[in-house]
């Protein structure tokens, strides 16, 4: 049984937080308070997310079985070392993907086809003829479409009324993308030897350290770019966040250049203290920001030309 608990990967659940920004910036711009009913809703938000990420997480441990052998450390997983038993894999899968979507239905519509969303990912990432995770950058874009599926999960457990700005979701998606590229160059820079990082990640024998290096810079200005066109749209004062939003990018890169890098394992970036300091620290600034009006920020969105001298 506890390779079957492995599978689901329960400590991996840590990455489904990302559903809380989009539930706080829904509750501060639609203007719902936040009562005890809204505390319930979110938690059932977040244990349905939980079940629907681990469904996926056993397609894809099961899927990458042939695969995993050849990574240092996956190929002492379970479904490597043959602990595992086929007719209880699929079960366990169609369980927690069942019980995902139960949970999901006293939450609204919207709700409940954003967790259809998520497993069908899943399954455009992990399942053969698609699989999107062996063809270069596709395997990049459309699994960090995950990270834009957590904020839409977030923001409709508070309302299914409104929509979330376009620039939050493309900003938190490109935002995933860079994460998800930077994993792959620290597991690249690991593993040491493209032969056999080819034969681990099918994408490998298209990438390189400089074009992962590259990508992932791409996908960080494509995210600091629709967040500032959000910032600047919704809420001025938290373009005072920018700079240090993207100090935060620049932090998690030099953390991917180090010796096993906790980038390859984000569910255990909590090791890394100053980069959870700097985290702390970035969001109750943008809590400020989200409620401290400065007035003299306004004039950045003045479009009349200044008069020299």
């Amino acid at each position: 049984m506890e390779n079957y608990i492995k599978i689901a990967r329960p400590d991996h659940w840590i990455k489904n937080l990302f559903l809380f920004p989009g539930a706080f910036f829904a509750l501060f711009f639609v203007g719902f308070s936040f009562r005890a009913e809204m505390f319930f809703r979110l938690l059932l938000a977040f244990a349905a997310t939980c079940l629907l990420s681990s469904a996926n997480y056993v397609l894809n441990e099961w899927l990458d079985a042939g695969t995993d052998r050849y990574h240092p450390i996956k190929k002492n997983r379970p479904a490597v070392t043959g602990h595992l038993n086929p007719r209880l894999v699929w079960p366990e899968y169609g369980l927690l993907a069942a019980a995902g979507l139960v949970l999901s239905l006293p939450e609204d519509l919207p709700f409940f086809f954003t967790g259809i969303a998520l497993l069908f990912m899943g399954c455009v990432y992990n399942v053969p003829p698609v699989r999107t995770k062996d063809l270069p950058y596709l395997d990049v874009v459309t699994e960090s479409v995950n990270n834009a599926l957590r904020l839409l999960l977030g923001w409709f457990a508070v309302t299914a009324e409104f929509y979330p700005p376009v620039s939050l979701i493309v900003g938190f998606w490109t935002g995933g993308a860079f994460l998800m590229a930077i994993k792959r160059f620290a597991e690249y820079r690991m593993i040491g030897d493209p032969a056999v990082a080819a034969r681990y990640r099918r994408s490998f024998r298209k990438y390189t350290e400089r074009s992962l290096l590259i990508s992932s810079f791409f996908y960080a200005m494509c995210s600091v770019f629709f967040i500032g066109v959000f910032l600047v749209k919704y809420r001025i004062e938290l373009i005072l966040a920018m700079p240090p939003l993207c100090g935060l990018f620049c932090l998690y890169f030099f953390i991917s250049f180090k010796k096993d890098s906790a980038v390859q394992k984000p569910e255990k970036l909590y090791r890394e203290k100053f980069l959870m300091a700097y985290v702390a620290a970035f969001l109750v600034l943008v809590i400020l920001l989200m409620f401290v009006d400065i007035p003299q920020l306004s004039g950045l969105l003045d479009t009349t030309p200044v008069r020299v001298g």
